[in-house]
């Protein structure tokens, strides 16, 4: 079900994924004082991030449910995870100092997350999801704390079969960019909320060709895999 492209880990973060994401995560700060005049004020350089355990490997397990909706079809899946794999990097916390940033996020490539279980709101059809290549996840340290999932394109595909004969892609034509919020804990997690990704619906009756987006929510558990003991953290 799932085809998976390794790489090594970039050591270090990207500081930007995508204007839109960036005006979203990133920390401004803008003002005045009084009749004072002087340079306008730019963003503020985004905080120092550090995530722990170094060289641990780590899953990602949905918790609760996953649900994708474009147009007036949602699908709903009960079954999802991102795991290790053996001989792969994917799934890894860079090793020292990699798994440090002094002025930005903190990136690791992650297996693409596998789906089951997927129902959809359109009567008389089954719902499949296929996920594909490298994804990654980037974490940076604030208020709250943010990870940015990378989807590689055409990464992410729903079909359902039966009454309505749908295809939906998400990320197309380019990767895609989904912000979402980690949270640490025992475990700690990472929330999707109503995170939109770009899609192209095909199909016939029923298939919502004209939505050009779809709005995604779930939440999954973060674990330590190298020491389950551990937990996966990320601070200043």
């Amino acid at each position: 079900m799932t085809s998976v492209t390794s790489r090594r880990l970039r050591p270090r973060a990207l500081l930007a994924c995508g204007a839109g994401l960036a005006a979203i995560a990133a920390l401004t700060l803008t003002g005045a004082a009084g009749a004072q005049t002087g340079p306008a004020a730019g963003p503020v350089a985004a905080e120092s991030t550090t995530v722990t355990p170094a060289g641990h490997s780590f899953a990602a397990t949905l918790n609760g449910k996953a649900t994708f909706k474009a147009g007036s079809v949602t699908a709903t899946c009960t079954v999802s995870s991102s795991q290790p794999s053996s001989g792969s990097d994917n799934n890894r916390i860079p090793d020292a100092p990699g798994n440090q940033n002094p002025s930005g996020p903190v990136s690791s490539s992650i297996n693409p997350p596998t789906y089951s279980g997927c129902t959809a709101s359109i009567a008389g059809v089954t719902t499949t999801v296929t996920t594909s290549g490298t994804w990654s996840v980037s974490m940076q340290h604030g208020s709250p704390i943010t990870a940015t999932l990378g989807i590689p394109v055409g990464g992410f595909v729903l079909e359902s079969k039966g009454l309505a004969n749908c295809k939906i892609t998400a990320a197309p034509t380019a990767p895609a960019d989904i912000l979402t919020t980690f949270t640490n804990g025992t475990p700690s997690t990472l929330t999707v909320t109503n995170a939109t990704v770009p899609v192209k619906v095909t199909g016939g009756f029923g298939c919502p060709t004209s939505a050009t987006s779809s709005v995604f929510n779930a939440v999954y558990d973060i674990t330590d895999t190298t020491d389950p003991a551990s937990q996966i953290t990320v601070s200043g």
